[in-house]
């Protein structure tokens, strides 16, 4: 994540009311949206759940462009990106506002039961991950609330569609979320 969207991430939470709920992430890979976001969660009084199963998504498997061998669980042959999230937010003294979910984004939306004040979709890029994100979890974000989706590409020649088709275009569609901006890859949206 570029620091321009990181900020703009920052800033759009920092606007939400925290009453709404607390504040969650699908995505959290390495733990850096959780160093924009934790600080803010702190601010608030609330926590930033962290949604993942830290198997890495589809375009972080071997082969693949954005592979990277030194996030593989050479014991498993597959990619754990935990040890380094759970390193990441203590080195940020985070740990008292960031919680790790370990699990399948839709196994653990299925089972959530809280609204959220701010809901950040950066999990997997293929289809169906990204389909299931939004059926899963946008229902979840509190009237009032913010749902941020990264890596949306209008254009293909940018990148990967699954994003923009999947979560974006759907929750415009819907007339249940309003765009406030966008900021590179990064998409924000109130909840009506």
């Amino acid at each position: 994540m570029p620091d321009d969207e990181g900020l703009a991430l920052a800033v759009a939470a920092a606007s939400i009311d925290p009453g709404l709920g607390p504040m969650l992430e699908v995505g959290g890979y390495c733990g850096k949206s959780a160093c924009y976001l934790g600080p803010v969660a702190r601010r608030h009084g609330t926590v930033l759940y962290s949604v993942d199963h830290h198997r890495g998504s589809e375009e972080n498997q071997p082969g693949w462009e954005w592979h990277e061998p030194d996030l593989v669980d050479q014991r498993i042959a597959r990619m754990d990106t935990l040890p380094v999230f759970r390193r990441t937010v203590h080195d940020a003294g985070l740990e008292d506002v960031v919680v790790a979910v370990v699990g399948d984004s839709p196994t653990v939306a299925d089972h959530w039961t809280t609204t959220v004040s701010f809901l950040f979709i950066d999990g997997g890029h293929g289809d169906e991950p990204a389909r299931l994100d939004y059926e899963r979890w946008t229902p979840k974000v509190a009237v009032g609330g913010l749902l941020a989706i990264h890596d949306v590409f209008p254009d293909p020649a940018d990148g990967g569609r699954p994003p923009y088709e999947q979560i974006y275009l759907p929750a415009l569609a819907s007339g249940l979320f309003g765009e406030l901006s966008a900021t590179g890859s990064l998409r924000l949206l109130r909840r009506r």
